[in-house]
C-alpha cells in the first residue's frame, strides 16, 4: 500500500535520482573541469558505493511512500560494471512505472543490448554541441559529436526512445542550438535546452553565461514554426513546444530563468548512499548507507525516509540572487557526485 508524502512545502514525491558511480569519462568544465578533476584525481573506492542490492532495497522503500520513476544518473552511469544487473532488479519493483538513464552516449554499442533485454527503455543523452570541433572542446577528451551520434543511431535501432539534453552557454555554444534542432527535428528526436545552472563548486558560473529560455525561444522562433505543447504532469521541468510541420517536439528547461522549485518532486540519493532533497545542496546529504551498514530495518528506514521529506523544504532556484550565490560559492555538492 503507497503511502503519499508531502514536505514543508506541499510537494509530493514522485521521482528517485539514483546515482550509481562518481567518475566520468568526460571532463566537460561546467561539471567536472579537467583542472580539478585531473588523471590523478582520486574517486570513491568501490566499497564506498551503494551496491545494487541496497540501490534495490532503498527503491523499494520509496516506492511504498510514491515514487513512480526512477532515473539512473553519475557520472557516467555506463562506467558501473554490469549495470544492467541493476535494471533487471529495478524493474521488478511493484509500483515503479517508469525507469529512465542519462548518459553522454559514449558506451552505448558496448551496454545496449544488455540493457534493452534488461528492460530499459528511455535513455536521456547529454550532447551540448552537434559541430565536432565545438563539442571536442566542451568535453575535454577528444569525443566528436559524430561519434555520440552514432551511438544514438544505435541505440534508436535497438529500440530505445532517446532524448538529448543540452547545456547552452552563451559564447560556448549557443550557435548550436538551431543547427541542432534541425538535425533531431528530421529524425524525430526530442531535445531539450538547459539553462547553464550553477550546480557545483567548480563551473565558473555566473549569470552573464546564461542563455535564457526567452532568449532561446526568440532564435528559434526566427528559423522554425512552432506552437506551445501543455504539460503532461505536475512536476515536468521542461516548457515544451512541437514544430507544426511534424509535430515533433522539443523542451526548454528554465532552470534559471523561469524557477519550478514549487513542483520538484525529486529525492536525490548520491553515489555513496547519501540523501539529498535538491540539486543544489551545500550542506552534505543524510547518511542512508550508514544507516542501512549499521542493521537498520525496513521500517526503520521508511521512518527515516518520511522523517527526510517532512523537512524538506529546499528551493535555492526560487531564491537566487547575485548575493546568494557568492554567499554559496565553494560550498555546493558538486553533480558528478549527486547527480544530474
Amino acid at each position: 500500500m503507497v503511502e503519499q508524502i508531502k514536505d514543508k512545502l506541499g510537494r509530493p514525491i514522485r521521482d528517485l535520482r539514483l546515482s550509481v558511480t562518481d567518475r566520468c569519462n568526460f571532463r566537460c568544465d561546467y561539471c567536472m573541469p579537467k583542472e580539478i578533476f585531473g588523471d590523478d584525481f582520486v574517486f570513491l573506492p568501490k566499497e564506498e558505493l551503494l551496491t545494487f542490492e541496497e540501490m534495490v532495497r532503498i527503491s523499494k522503500l520509496y516506492a511504498q511512500l510514491g515514487v513512480k520513476k526512477i532515473r539512473i544518473t553519475g557520472g557516467e552511469p555506463l562506467l558501473r560494471r554490469n549495470l544492467y544487473q541493476l535494471i533487471e532488479q529495478l524493474n521488478q519493483i511493484e509500483g515503479i512505472e517508469d525507469i529512465g538513464l542519462t548518459t553522454n552516449g559514449l558506451l552505448l554499442k558496448k551496454h545496449g543490448q544488455n540493457l534493452y533485454n534488461a528492460g530499459l527503455r528511455r535513455i536521456n543523452i547529454s550532447l551540448d554541441a552537434i559541430n565536432d570541433e565545438v563539442f571536442q572542446a566542451i568535453n575535454n577528451r577528444n569525443i566528436k559529436a559524430s561519434t555520440i551520434l552514432e551511438q544514438i543511431d544505435y541505440a534508436i535501432s535497438i529500440g530505445f526512445e532517446i532524448k538529448v539534453n543540452v547545456v547552452i552557454q552563451k559564447g560556448i555554444n549557443d550557435d548550436q542550438i538551431i543547427p541542432m534542432l534541425d538535425y533531431f527535428k528530421d529524425r524525430g528526436i526530442e531535445i531539450r535546452f538547459i539553462e547553464f545552472m550553477d550546480v557545483g563548486n567548480d563551473n565558473g558560473w555566473d549569470f552573464s553565461k546564461v542563455v535564457t529560455k526567452d532568449e532561446m525561444l526568440s532564435m528559434i522562433e526566427e528559423h522554425f514554426d512552432i506552437e506551445p505543447v501543455e504539460p503532461k504532469y505536475f512536476g515536468e521541468v521542461a516548457k515544451y513546444y512541437r514544430h507544426k510541420d511534424n509535430q515533433v517536439k522539443f523542451g526548454l528547461i528554465t532552470s534559471v530563468s523561469q524557477s519550478f522549485c514549487s513542483s520538484c518532486t525529486r529525492a536525490r540519493l548520491s553515489s555513496d548512499g547519501k540523501f539529498y532533497g535538491c540539486l543544489f545542496a551545500e550542506v552534505e546529504g543524510f547518511d542512508v548507507k550508514a544507516l542501512m551498514r549499521s542493521g537498520a530495518t525496513d521500517a526503520m528506514l521508511l521512518e527515516q525516509f518520511k522523517a527526510l521529506w517532512h523537512v524538506r523544504d529546499d528551493r535555492y532556484s526560487d531564491e537566487r540572487t547575485e548575493q546568494i550565490v557568492q554567499n554559496r560559492k565553494r560550498n555546493k555538492i558538486n553533480m558528478n557526485y549527486i547527480g544530474g
